[in-house]
């Protein structure tokens, strides 16, 4: 497995980020519905697990495996998109602007895979309304009110909760992104890319896509949710703290330690001062 050194994955996050960054309104619509859709069946894999094994660490295990396939196929995840588009801005590769559209119509693709994966998977699991007290059932009702009521019920310490694991939680998965990039082969990228994602999943730590899928889905089974506590108690706070998380932790500290042509010019004006 060849490895790519840092100050060439770098080099890629900025190329990445800004062919990203000019992608048409329609194929962020369809990668980031793919993606949404995909990040629904690695949870409902993960909770299949659990479910049957008793052991959450198993879930935790085999959900990076639909995070590998996005990445493979070079769909738009937003959550990754907050630490790779931002060093082409700080590059001057792309504009913000780019990048804000870019987020917002992948966020509208995640919205539309998860919620077709949701509804197909619970009328699969229902069998079409007619069951409605399965174990899968009361686990995502269970998480869906654990996700926003939960946090609810701590007030305003709630969420910076659920900011806290937001940030935490996007630090882990842009990490995967970059992590596919370290090595050239197929396996490689695979094996590096699985160890942070699952990290963050075994912690329980907030995913803004993960939840468009879990949260409606819920929802749509009967949880305690309105739409008021799934965006103002989870998915805001979440988006925002992916955001602050995947920028600060991954792109930007990545940016600054290995961006060796900002560090020339720091030595080159420091010289220059002393003389």
């Amino acid at each position: 497995m060849a490895f790519v050194k840092p100050d060439q994955v770098l080099k890629n996050m900025i190329q990445v980020g800004a062919q990203k960054s000019r992608l048409s309104v329609k194929d962020l619509l369809i990668r980031g519905g793919l993606s949404g859709a995909l990040l629904g069946f690695a949870t409902t894999l993960a909770f299949t697990a659990e479910i049957q094994s008793d052991m959450g660490i198993l879930g935790a295990i085999l959900f990076p495996a639909g995070f590998v396939i996005i990445i493979l196929l070079g769909l738009e995840l937003v959550t990754g998109n907050f630490a790779l588009i931002p060093t082409a801005v700080l590059h001057k590769q792309t504009t913000i602007q780019k990048m804000l559209s870019n987020w917002f119509w992948v966020i509208i693709g995640h919205l539309i895979g998860c919620g077709l994966y949701a509804l197909l998977f619970i009328l699969s699991e229902t069998k079409l309304g007619q069951v409605s007290d399965s174990i899968m059932i009361e686990k995502l009702i269970a998480v869906s009110e654990a996700k926003t009521i939960g946090y609810a019920s701590l007030g305003t310490e709630g969420l910076v909760v659920v900011f806290i694991k937001a940030m935490l939680c996007n630090w882990m998965v842009t990490l995967g992104a970059v992590m596919a990039m370290t090595a050239k082969s197929t396996i490689g990228k695979i094996a590096a890319m699985w160890l942070p994602v699952m990290t963050f999943f075994a912690q329980g730590f907030e995913h803004a896509v993960v939840n468009m899928f879990v949260i409606p889905a819920g929802m749509m089974l009967g949880a305690n949710v309105s739409m008021f506590d799934w965006w103002y108690w989870n998915q805001f706070p979440v988006t925002i703290g992916n955001i602050v998380g995947g920028f600060l932790f991954t792109g930007l500290a990545l940016y600054v330690t290995y961006n060796k042509q900002e560090s020339k010019v720091i030595v080159k004006m420091s010289k220059t001062k002393t003389l």
